[in-house]
């Protein structure tokens, strides 16, 4: 490891926040765009929805398989391979016309993608010390978090007034620069420990997370009754049972699950995923409400999502430096307490409630993800010895990606199950569904808050050396 001055640092870090930034923008762009693609392509709606489907497969693939490379290879390495994929999947996407291959491109972004943000959280955690480290991820949810925030109105503009390649040519633009400032500027920080590849767990891993996100993906569109639905979730699950089973026998683990033996790291990923889950649910909740009950456009519901991404992004430096004084205990009962006074408004949401009502509701229920994500996720990691980073980092990732899946898929399965006959309650009863819909999350994020309350995260929230 290449001992780094602060100019470094920032440069290091700054570089790589640039290639997260586009790699989660790059998930919410395609969003607004698909309606053009499908109509263009002549697809069906079930068949576009591969186009982010197939990023989220393999993206959540690639998540455990970070924590082995970051081991194996250097940092300069590992974030040169990524973006290298990042540019290829790109241009794939840029010079074809054929669905098919276009879905393969997404894939070959998806490969650099899952690498990037693991690799990010890694690199910061072993750049500054302890604590620094939550005015450090504060800057990085600065950053991270107007991707989703801009990503569905930039998409919505660049469609109706360009093709919808232009996306492509845009990601690839800023990749393309942020690769030649990499070249100079990227130092080698992680520990290179060359641990032997264990092509089982390799395997079990892929097959796993693949067919379990698979499985949760499709619910949302087939049904939980659905054979494929069903019958990919139960092999997830026996495949990832026996991937923990050889990791616990192994040494070397590809993926070590004894972070969980941390009853700290624990129980902060968990409230992070109630409320990660909580924001995904809500966005696809809400998504459907302003769409097809009051029928505003793609565009229109990503601006009333907006202004709550760019919340998150502006209080994320400030409760990273509330973190680095005081902890992350305060905010975290806040935060959530926020997400669970959001779903009780939002279960009041009737046929004529407001655009406006929505918007400041859900901007609201967003500075929750300025409290939670980022304090707790590096009071998480903060209490994993230096060695262990890479795998808090991978396993925190892979967690959200299971757990957004997951959430959505149980929450849009709610909503239409709890929708009553349109033929007899008119948009009453489509708006039924929502509320229930929304009594879920709250019901969850008050588990959250029980165990925001009873965490035993210590007052700086990190381990002394």
């Amino acid at each position: 490891m290449e001992e780094l001055k602060h100019r470094d640092k920032t440069l290091l870090i700054t570089i790589l926040m640039v290639g997260s930034f586009v790699a989660i923008l790059n998930q919410t762009l395609m969003t607004t765009a698909l309606p053009s693609i499908m109509k263009e392509m002549h697809l069906t709606s079930s068949t576009v929805q591969w186009l982010t489907s197939i990023f989220m497969l393999v993206n959540g693939i690639m998540i455990p398989i970070t924590a082995y490379l970051t081991q194996r290879f250097t940092t300069r390495t590992l974030y040169f391979a990524a973006l290298t994929f990042f540019i290829v999947g790109s241009i794939i996407c840029v010079i074809t016309d054929q669905f098919s291959v276009i879905l393969v491109g997404r894939a070959v972004q998806a490969m650099g993608a899952g690498i990037m943000m693991p690799l990010m959280q890694t690199v910061l955690f072993l750049v500054y010390p302890a604590d620094k480290r939550g005015q450090a991820m504060g800057m990085f949810g600065l950053v991270v978090s107007f991707a989703p925030a801009i990503g569905p109105t930039l998409s919505g503009w660049v469609v109706s007034h360009y093709s919808w390649k232009v996306i492509f040519y845009i990601l690839l633009i800023v990749v393309i620069i942020d690769l030649l400032f990499a070249l100079k500027f990227v130092k080698n920080v992680t520990d290179v420990t060359k641990p032997k590849l264990n092509k089982l767990s390799v395997t079990l891993s892929t097959l796993g997370f693949a067919a379990l996100l698979f499985g949760f993906s499709e619910a949302g569109n087939l049904g939980w009754h659905h054979p494929l639905v069903y019958s990919m979730i139960i092999a997830g699950i026996v495949i990832l049972t026996m991937f923990i089973v050889k990791q616990l026998s192994m040494t070397e683990p590809f993926l070590n699950i004894r972070v969980f033996t941390y009853k700290s790291f624990t129980i902060n990923m968990i409230i992070v995923c109630i409320v990660f889950v909580s924001f995904i649910g809500s966005q696809t909740v809400l998504s459907f409400y302003l769409q097809n009950l009051h029928g505003y456009s793609p565009l229109m519901s990503g601006l009333a999502l907006m202004p709550g991404g760019i919340i998150t992004g502006l209080l994320s430096p400030f409760t990273g430096k509330i973190f680095d004084k005081y902890g992350g205990k305060l905010l975290s009962i806040i935060g959530v307490s926020i997400v669970v006074i959001t779903s009780l408004a939002f279960t009041q949401l009737d046929a004529h409630t407001s655009f406006a009502y929505v918007t400041i509701f859900f901007a609201i229920s967003l500075a929750a993800n300025a409290m939670v994500f980022n304090p707790l996720t590096t009071a998480a990691l903060n209490n994993l010895s230096r060695e262990l980073v890479p795998h808090g980092t991978s396993m925190n990732n892979t967690m959200r990606q299971v757990g957004a899946a997951m959430g959505s898929a149980i929450l849009v399965t709610v909503m239409n199950t709890a929708i009553l006959n349109p033929h007899e309650y008119g948009i009453e009863g489509l708006v039924h569904g929502v509320r229930v819909a929304y009594v879920v999350i709250c019901i969850v994020a008050v588990l959250g808050l029980i165990l925001a309350i009873i965490n035993p995260t210590s007052k700086k929230g990190y381990k002394e050396a």
